[in-house]
């Protein structure tokens, strides 16, 4: 008998809003439909009222686990609006909190991949590294979560060789346990029997549905923007992309564990080729009339921001393309067939972040189904016109 079953947008295995449809023959998953919209935060409209320097700290906010990643790529785009090549030192800074950022998130979902399973003294071992490299990005920026390090034109802090002899001892201490981590994953008989199998997404469907991250790198594409279009300091080190082809969740589990080994091994070379020399160079507060595409590989795939400028000290449009939409094809191929046991895992396997993927608001009226989108000062003046007890006021200021 088919049926379908609805998990979402509140339900306690998902931390943020989306709404899931499960269609099910027995406890066989036949077709899944993902449903977005429930998180709206309009962050693209409200970008076009800050500066370019404001929207930085903006940026930031998309997403707290890869806060750094929308941040550089946004400033990315800004330095090629104002044609301006920062300082190598402060590039080589910049892109070492990178680095730091995706260990903290792939321990990060180490430990939920565990918990999932059932594993959880792998969840609390995973956990327990974060705090070193927590420690290490607060050593750096001063923040353990929104780093604030980029500014346009280079960052905002330098680093000392106290630091460098630091994150050098912290990065140590994280291979010798990621390499135990890769032993347990790969041997560990319950776990890797929990992970094999679930969620399949075969080379051909991972390249026809556009997948990006450890989710198509798992299926044995490698595909990588820091090597496939390489940007700022990463033509100058040497690793290699972390692919598996086991198509499921165990080998998205592995592609994230080699992963650590290559951050950690590029950490080292930027720490060894750190120049001399500024960490920022001045930048001006117009852009030039002009339109640009910022690349950049997160922890979960790759980030688009496409920044258009008309010559004001304002952008005049902000999009941001996160992993996680691009991902959410693929997701819906990987549900199909599996059991209903196993969707927490699947859709984990990802690893998304629905804050990341909806950012944008658009108003739909209930009398003539016509959309529109609004300014953020007209946003906010209906909604204290939404709290007012004079109906009066209501309709007049919000006709929906």
């Amino acid at each position: 008998m088919r049926f379908q079953v609805p998990i979402g947008p509140q339900h306690p295995a998902l931390k943020e809003p989306i709404s899931l449809r499960m269609t099910l023959e027995g406890e066989v998953i036949t077709d899944a439909d993902i449903r977005l919209g429930y998180n709206h935060r309009g962050l693209e409209k409200l970008a076009e009222e800050k500066s370019w320097i404001q929207n930085l700290y903006l940026t930031e906010r998309i997403c707290g686990i890869c806060s750094h990643s929308h941040t550089t790529c946004y400033a990315q785009g800004v330095e090629m609006l104002m044609e301006l090549v920062p300082p190598r030192r402060g590039m080589y800074i910049r892109y070492l909190v990178s680095e730091l950022e995706r260990v903290h998130s792939h321990l990060l979902w180490l430990g939920v991949a565990g918990h999932e399973a059932g594993f959880d003294s792998f969840f609390m071992y995973t956990w327990r590294d974060r705090e070193i490299v927590m420690d290490l990005l607060e050593l750096i920026s001063g923040n353990r979560v929104h780093y604030s390090i980029n500014t346009i034109g280079g960052v905002r802090r330098d680093i000392d060789e106290g630091q460098k002899a630091k994150i050098l001892e912290g990065v140590a201490t994280l291979r010798t346990r990621s390499e135990y981590y890769f032993r347990i994953g790969a041997n560990e008989p319950s776990f890797v029997a929990r992970l094999a199998g679930v969620g399949k997404l075969p080379k051909d469907r991972a390249i026809a549905l556009c997948a990006v991250g450890p989710t198509t790198r798992a299926s044995g594409v490698a595909i990588d923007v820091r090597k496939e279009d390489p940007y700022a300091v990463y033509d100058e080190l040497d690793f290699e992309v972390a692919t598996a082809d086991s198509c499921d969740v165990l080998g998205r589990v592995v592609v994230r564990v080699k992963e650590l080994l290559q951050s950690y091994n590029m950490i080292e070379q930027m720490l060894r080729k750190l120049p001399d020399g500024p960490i920022v160079v001045k930048a001006p507060r117009k852009a030039k009339p002009n339109e640009a595409v910022s690349r950049y590989e997160a922890p979960r795939g790759e980030n688009l921001h496409y920044l258009k400028s008309n010559g004001s000290e304002k952008p005049e449009r902000l999009k941001v393309r996160a992993p996680t939409l691009a991902n959410y094809p693929a997701t819906v191929e990987m549900l199909r067939n599996g059991f209903i046991a196993d969707i927490p895992l699947i859709f984990a396997a990802i690893d998304p972040c629905i804050c990341c993927a909806e950012r944008t608001v658009t108003l739909v009226s209930a009398r003539s189904g016509e959309e529109s989108v609004v300014r953020m000062s007209d946003l906010r003046r209906r909604a204290k016109a939404q709290a007012s007890p004079d109906s009066s006021i209501r309709n007049a200021v919000w006709p929906f």
